[in-house]
């Protein structure tokens, strides 16, 4: 009887602990372990299913047998699978993706350098959606039913449905060849590329650091356009949740209330109801900011945008494997570090989550 007295206090007492505010701790270490396990599964059945030989790529075709098997050896591909996902693992843990095919450098030196001009082109993205985006989703949502409501969704609709492929085609040939507001494809003019310092590797940072007002300017023609399609799509995800979100809270009692107290319309709905939405409203803007970061791929290519985005798809299409499952990894781990944020967010500013 004693036993299972002392076993069920153990079980209430763990119980406790993973409630507690380290259990939340222990609770989130362990998901993210666990998803950047099964990130590092994935993206390593990938390199082993792709109909691509690494060590081909590697050599080139007419290489002899023998430079063959030593490469496929120094490469680790002639040990059983489960030791390769071990040394996988292993390297990954310790900063190592190999070297680039194409550049003969590492993925991480790659990764490092290109990273930035993706972060400043989404990070740019996300902030004219949000400010757009926002204001719109409330709008629509004050106006429900009416023709403001239905303008704001048809706008959000053809965001979504456009192919971004094509905006980006119609971008460059209505703004940068037809009416010439915009600079065209890249991140400067050829003209300055030599007259970059990179110090933090983000193009509009660095321009202002250097006081190069008009190589600024010029970095500031080249993003607009690309940053701008890219915010489309991030402004009609926002726009659609804001409204949703709004018209749950104008629904409360509270906001009845709140009329009845003769508080103004403008108060209401920019600070009260506006002010519970901004809750779940980061969560949605975090996932959209990943969703930039990871999902600009097409947008790099149309615009030639020297990002992760351009990185991985050269590679992929020169069998640059090592390149093309690190630019993966860090894609999946920023995915991962942005939800980690928002849920942190979410805790911070809501004390019912931290209860």
């Amino acid at each position: 009887m004693s036993t299972v007295t002392s076993t069920r206090r153990g079980g209430r007492k763990r119980a406790r602990l993973l409630s507690g505010p380290g259990g939340s701790v222990v609770r989130v270490a362990s998901s993210v372990i666990i998803t950047f396990f099964g990130l590092l599964l994935v993206t390593f059945l990938i390199g082993r299913i792709l109909p691509i030989d690494p060590v081909i790529a590697a050599v080139g075709d007419h290489a002899s047998e023998a430079v063959y098997a030593r490469v496929r050896e120094e490469m680790g591909l002639n040990l059983p699978l489960w030791q390769q996902f071990f040394v996988y693992v292993s390297n990954v843990l310790h900063g190592d993706f190999g070297k680039s095919i194409l550049t003969s450098q590492p993925v991480l030196t790659d990764i490092a350098r290109v990273f930035p001009a993706t972060l400043e082109l989404a990070t740019l993205g996300t902030i004219i959606g949000v400010i757009l985006g926002v204001p719109l989703g409330v709008f629509a949502a004050v106006h429900k039913g009416k023709w403001p409501d239905h303008l704001v969704r048809i706008f959000g609709l053809v965001g979504y449905s456009m192919p971004i492929f094509w905006l980006g085609l119609m971008g460059l040939l209505v703004f940068y060849m037809k009416l010439d507001w915009v600079a065209g494809p890249g991140r400067v003019d050829a003209f300055y590329a030599d007259f970059i310092e990179p110090t933090t590797g983000l193009m509009l940072v660095d321009t202002l650091l250097d006081g190069d007002i008009d190589l600024f300017w010029n970095a500031v023609s080249h993003i607009i356009l690309p940053a701008s399609l890219l915010a489309y799509f991030s402004l009609a995800y926002i726009a659609r949740m804001t409204r949703s979100f709004m018209l749950e809270q104008l629904s409360q009692e509270y906001i009845l209330a709140a009329r009845v107290k003769g508080i103004s319309e403008f108060r209401i709905i920019w600070r009260h109801a506006l002010g519970n939405v901004m809750v779940p409203l980061v969560t949605v803007i975090a996932l959209s900011y990943a969703n930039l970061l990871e999902g600009s791929v097409l947008t790099e290519t149309i615009f030639a945008w020297p990002g992760l985005g351009l990185y991985i798809t050269n590679s992929l299409l020169n069998a640059d494997m090592n390149a093309v499952l690190g630019g993966t990894v860090v894609v999946g781990a920023v995915f991962i570090g942005v939800n980690m944020l928002s849920d942190l967010l979410y805790r911070l500013l809501d004390p019912r989550a931290r209860r």
